[in-house]
């Protein structure tokens, strides 16, 4: 039996107030990551604070600088399907329908997805050692089963990945997330939201204590001639990404002007190189060009054993994808890409 006190809170205020007074209290949304570790026993809240009471946090709208705002509550789902994502970021849209179940989406909130934990096999092994839960134990990872673990960014401590489908678009879409605290409100950018492992892996994000996502903002760049997102997973359905891509690009007279590549499935969070993305500017739009940009995203990159393949998996990934943001039609099911 987990007992614990369940809260409802209507004022961003309110619900503040509550966890920065209480070290044993968990906001909860969507609750779709936190059911999950509770019942594995790697969760223990006291505490429930339920903020789906904050409806000005569930709110998609136009920003004033031609972008466009996601509530933290906006579900997956609305947000997937609201009109202005589907035509203006498509690759959002895309993105946030490879992910998970239409069950998990109509409940999962914005905000929660940024917040997911890892799905590494260990760290949801309460008896195995992880960094992740418990730091200094060790990483069971490194020489056990890694065929889903990172082969960028890794360190010592951990090589667990970051599962979100949605960050990476974000990720690619240079999105800024909107934080509140007792002490005010800033904002982040979407690169500098979730960290590498280095010598502190139980930390996934750079959320100071006591903080609640209320937004993320969308730049008014949102790819959406040419875009593409590519999931490369064991099924076809509800399986987290083996290696993923988004790709954003904007092309004049057969140039790219603009590109935005992101990878998920391989680090400890979204991968961007920009260097790459500055190779690509005033090239055509070709295989070569594209090979190239791969071969630099994936420098360092260092297998595990059991999962070594993902480094030519994700050479390949973003080729094809890439590729496929040309003739964003060709990712209907049964198209071929092509140049």
């Amino acid at each position: 039996m987990n007992n614990f006190t369940y809260q409802k809170v209507s004022n961003p205020n309110d619900a503040l107030n509550k966890i920065s007074k209480n070290n044993a209290a968990n906001f909860i949304a969507g609750g779709t990551n936190l059911i999950d570790l509770w019942k594995y026993n790697l969760a223990h809240p006291k505490t429930l604070v339920d903020i789906n009471g904050l409806n000005d946090y569930k709110i998609i709208k136009e920003d004033e600088h031609g972008g466009l705002f996601l509530g933290a509550l906006a579900t997956n789902s609305d947000t997937a399907y609201h009109k202005l994502v589907e035509e203006r970021y498509p690759l959002l849209s895309k993105a946030i329908l490879a992910g998970a179940s239409a069950q998990i989406r109509n409940s999962a909130s914005n905000g929660g997805n940024l917040l997911q934990r890892t799905r590494c096999y260990y760290f949801y092994d309460a008896s195995s050692p992880c960094n992740k839960r418990n730091p200094g134990s060790g990483c069971p990872a490194k020489n056990g089963l890694n065929r889903i673990h990172a082969i960028l960014g890794t360190s010592e401590d951990c090589i667990a990945v970051f599962p979100s489908d949605m960050c990476i678009a974000l990720a690619a879409l240079e999105a800024v997330v909107h934080v509140k605290s007792p002490d005010g409100e800033r904002e982040i950018e979407f690169s500098n939201f979730h960290r590498l492992p280095g010598d502190t892996p139980e930390l996934d994000n750079n959320l100071k204590v006591n903080e609640l996502i209320t937004g993320i903002s969308l730049p008014s760049e949102g790819f959406a001639e040419n875009y593409s997102y590519l999931k490369l997973r064991d099924r076809n359905s509800y399986a987290f990404a083996l290696v993923s891509v988004a790709t954003g690009m904007v092309l004049e007279n057969n140039k790219i002007t603009k590109i935005r590549i992101a990878l998920g499935g391989i680090a400890h969070k979204p991968w961007r190189v920009v260097a790459a993305e500055e190779f690509l500017v005033d090239k055509s739009p070709t295989e070569e060009n594209f090979a190239s940009a791969a071969n630099m995203i994936l420098k360092g990159a260092k297998g595990f054993g059991k999962n070594d393949f993902k480094i030519e998996l994700s050479k390949r990934a973003i080729v094809r994808n890439c590729i496929m943001a040309l003739h964003p039609e060709s990712q209907r099911p049964g198209a071929q890409p092509s140049l």
